[in-house]
């Protein structure tokens, strides 16, 4: 029998035999479905910046719309004004079946509330067609900044770090006086995630700039795993890439560099920022919370 007929027969048995295996997309068939009952762990104070964080969502399959009727539940509660991409908005083609399926339908409710959604370019992203799609609120450019009160947000495209984009970013965060500077783009500095691993390329051009410019805060997507990083340089880091995908079992359990890890379901964050603290909550699809906690603002000679 030829080895590569023999692979094609033996593949399907050890998928059912370790549904765990690396790049393994199939959810469990015990996978929850989402509870109707949030449990809201932000203070939700007067006048704080609240919104939401997905990455790696756009399938258009069932564990994104599960994901999406969970948000819709805790905006109830929560009333975020806006959503954070990180990236891989849309798998597969972009025609406008596609927007509707993997971004219109499911974030429906959300969109009808008024909840703006502002993304940042994934490498299955298709970035032309992106930029000019208005929902997304890109502006047609492939990286840009917004504020929100006291929060500046610096949105960059990872996929081509130009020395353009470096020159732009080094402006705008030197030009920046909001107390709260954060970043958030597609592909890792760090992560234990084992599929891609960390970009130390794009580490290394862009940690000298957060250093020197007090960002405070970092999230990205790629790695289809969540993870909250130890601070890095003094700076807070986390990877919500499941959105919509997953890569079970993912994380290395040798890496040091987490402090909370996890790779078993799709999730989304929470984010309320007041005065000095930044509040977060990690949410899985079921509706139960994987993480949640406070940080501060770090002090900064740029503050």
């Amino acid at each position: 029998m030829p080895i590569r007929f023999a692979q094609i027969l033996i593949l399907p048995l050890l998928l059912a035999l370790y549904p765990g295996l690396p790049g393994d997309e199939t959810p469990p068939k015990s996978a929850p479905l989402p509870s109707s009952t949030p449990d809201v762990r932000l203070p939700l104070k007067d006048g704080s910046v609240r919104w939401a964080v997905i990455g790696d969502n756009g399938t258009g399959e069932a564990p994104e719309l599960d994901v999406a009727k969970q948000m819709q539940q805790y905006w109830i509660k929560v009333k975020f004004d806006f959503v954070t991409m990180d990236g891989d908005n849309i798998y597969g083609g972009h025609s406008p079946h596609d927007f509707e399926v993997k971004f219109e339908q499911p974030y429906k409710a959300l969109l009808d509330e008024g909840v703006k959604f502002y993304a940042s370019l994934g490498n299955h992203d298709d970035a032309e067609i992106e930029i000019n799609y208005k929902p997304y609120n890109m502006g047609g450019n492939h990286y840009y900044t917004f504020g929100k009160k006291n929060v500046d947000f610096f949105v960059l495209d990872s996929n081509y770090m130009t020395p353009q984009q470096l020159s732009w970013l080094e402006g705008k965060l030197k030009g920046s006086s909001a107390k709260w500077k954060i970043a958030y783009f597609h592909h890792p500095l760090y992560t234990c995630a084992k599929y891609h691993g960390p970009d130390v390329d794009l580490r290394n051009e862009l940690m000298p700039l957060f250093t020197k410019y007090g960002v405070n805060v970092v999230w990205s997507g790629h790695e289809h795993v969540y993870e909250r990083i130890k601070p890095q340089q003094g700076i807070y880091f986390f990877l919500e890439g499941d959105s919509g995908e997953l890569r079970y079992h993912n994380i290395r359990g040798s890496c040091d560099i987490d402090q909370v890890g996890f790779d078993t379901d799709r999730t989304f964050m929470l984010v309320e920022v007041d005065g000095d603290q930044l509040y977060f909550q990690t949410i899985a699809r079921s509706g139960a919370t994987v993480d949640s906690g406070q940080l501060t603002l770090q002090n900064s000679k740029q503050k």
